[in-house]
């Protein structure tokens, strides 16, 4: 069976979703249709989402799950009135932590996904500005800023966890990619003069073969940048030069980018600058 979950704020809509469907992935045998509605701040926008609600409950033909962050009460009474049933992340959590802190909460939309009045908000900017810069072996003079350097053959997942770590932990992430340019007399890879003053920064990331020939099909079809063989020859390099200096690594082949981002501050000790919003 299908369910439709909406996921509902009259902020972002992030903490709903987030939360949501951290939720639902609990629930391996069930199939869902996520739909994110944020801003719901008008009763106007709350009347026309109960319509899309009472539909969707007679196209289903169950009622849809409504994961909510709606923090106006006038909104909140008119969704209430949808026939779906109601997670409301906020009423759950707020009012046990009101009766322990002997205090009211603010009830205050976007207060979790604001700019807010500390340097937060310009550590994110600075750092996934840092590491837009310094993708893919750019501006390697600009290391001595990097809080870790990513290494791995080329569509490992260098890019994305270099962004993920800078916009949900502060990290300053540069990355470079192993290429033959690499390569000594020998056809064996080394570790450029541009990493090897920075080897404590360093920090590897690995894949399956034919994982990474599918990737790069997609990019490069019939190439022998995607054939198997070439894809074996540059993983096996890699990790021997992981070992031989001895560079912390994981394979990315099954892991998101938020397991391997949180696995690699875990590992190599790096310090978050803020928690993940």
């Amino acid at each position: 069976m299908t369910r439709t979950a909406f996921f509902i704020s009259d902020g972002t809509g992030i903490t709903a979703e987030t939360l949501g469907r951290s939720l639902l992935s609990q629930f391996e045998n069930m199939e869902f249709t996520h739909v994110t509605k944020p801003y719901v701040d008008t009763l106007e926008k709350a009347n026309a989402l109960v319509t899309l609600i009472e539909t969707t409950a007679e196209r289903d033909g169950v009622r849809p799950i409504v994961i909510d962050t709606i923090v106006d009460q006038a909104v909140r009474r008119v969704v209430a009135e949808a026939p779906a049933f109601m997670v409301d992340i906020f009423s759950t959590f707020l009012a046990p932590l009101e009766e322990e802190l002997a205090t009211h909460s603010t009830y205050t939309v976007g207060r979790t996904h604001a700019i807010g009045q500390d340097d937060v908000y310009m550590h994110r900017i600075e750092a996934v500005n840092f590491a837009l810069d310094n993708d893919d072996g750019a501006r390697t003079y600009q290391y001595e800023e990097a809080d870790v350097i990513l290494i791995g053959v080329s569509r490992c997942g260098k890019t994305p966890t270099s962004l993920y770590l800078a916009l949900q932990f502060g990290v300053r992430a540069a990355n470079y990619p192993l290429t033959e340019d690499d390569l000594d007399e020998n056809g064996t890879l080394t570790l450029p003069a541009s990493l090897s003053k920075h080897r404590h920064k360093l920090f590897g990331l690995t894949i399956d073969a034919r994982r990474l020939s599918a990737i790069r099909t997609e990019r490069r079809p019939n190439s022998r940048y995607c054939s198997m063989d070439q894809c074996m020859q540059e993983i096996a390099q890699a990790e021997a030069l992981y070992r031989k200096h001895n560079i912390s690594y994981i394979d990315t082949t099954r892991f998101s980018i938020e397991e391997i981002s949180t696995r690699m501050i875990n590992e190599s000790g790096l310090q978050r600058r803020f928690s993940p919003r």
